[in-house]
């Protein structure tokens, strides 16, 4: 049995890849960065193994094809897990 994805939350994701915070936010409203996952109310964070495969191949990594959500205040945001 595979072991369970780790959520990591924004530091070690910036930490992880190297991106600034708004470059990161910038992508991931261009759909070419993993978007965060809702974790509590106040709380999100990303798949590790999303964040894994990113920065194996950033140039490939899109969202094309997965499924849209939005967040509590009606941003749009994609899940490829939902």
């Amino acid at each position: 049995m595979p072991e369970p994805d780790r959520i990591i939350r924004l530091r070690t994701v910036l930490a992880r890849t190297g991106l600034s915070r708004s470059t990161m936010y910038r992508k991931i409203a261009e759909g070419t960065f993993p978007a965060q996952i809702k974790i509590s109310i106040n709380g999100a964070g990303w798949r590790e193994s999303d964040i894994n495969r990113w920065v194996a191949d950033p140039v490939s990594w899109h969202t094309s094809g997965l499924q849209k959500t939005a967040t509590s205040d009606g941003r749009a945001i994609r899940c490829s897990h939902c």
